[in-house]
């Protein structure tokens, strides 16, 4: 059987890279998304075109409001603003409480029940926005919880969590999906949620970045002009 891999796809720019570089690894994907609540919920409509894209045989969508219910960040709580245009120092108000440590518990059970050795996800200690579950220290302990906490981890299956673009800043990422033919065309990244990206969330502005610093033109559109020749 060829080996499976579980990938926790957003429906936005890095996570559909590690869904090229999981297939380019020879992995069959099966990739998993979560509707939790977020203003942003464009997102899982374009990752279901990610998904076709692919062509997957099984795209799992999670349907869960608990992270609405809790709020604290801006993302779920809509009486919280997405910043605009601003330097967060520190961990900024878009970070969602321990999302993907309960993200990657489940894509791992669900890794577990369809014989998958691998989860990957998009997260990357470069340019993460500061929240602190996209270190490496979080994901070496996730790793090794999954492992002492699952049949398959204590039975000598063990389940790898997989982040390729862990040392890879924006534009490295953008580089190696475009020669992975990634679909960047098909992805979201804005926290605000629009048909078109805002270009001033910290979401949008990290993208923007790299696109400018690798050279090449976002493939989707801006609510603003945008001057990809700057650097």
């Amino acid at each position: 059987m060829k080996k499976r891999a579980v990938v926790v796809l957003s429906g936005g720019l890095d996570s559909t890279t590690c869904m090229g570089v999981a297939k380019e690894q020879g992995y069959e994907l099966w990739p998993m998304t979560f509707s939790y609540g977020q203003r942003h919920d464009r997102e899982v409509e374009q990752a279901r075109k990610i998904a076709d894209y692919f062509q997957v045989n099984t795209h799992r969508i999670v349907n869960m409001d608990f992270f609405k219910q809790l709020g604290g960040s801006a993302l779920t709580d809509q009486q919280l603003d997405v910043p605009q245009n601003e330097e967060n120092p520190g961990i900024p108000i878009t970070y969602v409480p321990a999302r993907n440590m309960i993200f990657l518990a489940l894509a791992s059970a669900y890794a577990e029940v369809i014989g998958a050795s691998a989860v990957f996800t998009g997260v990357s200690s470069v340019d993460y926005s500061g929240y602190p579950d996209c270190r490496p220290e979080f994901i070496e302990s996730m790793a090794k919880t999954v492992n002492l906490a699952t049949r398959a981890g204590v039975t000598d299956h063990k389940i790898s969590i997989e982040t390729p673009l862990m040392h890879l800043t924006k534009a490295e990422t953008i580089r190696l999906g475009t020669r992975l033919h990634v679909p960047y065309e098909r992805t979201t990244s804005c926290y605000n949620g629009g048909d078109k990206a805002c270009g001033t969330c910290d979401s949008c502005r990290l993208r923007i970045k790299g696109f400018q610093e690798a050279g090449l033109v976002d493939p989707i559109d801006y609510a603003i002009p945008i001057d990809w020749s700057r650097e």
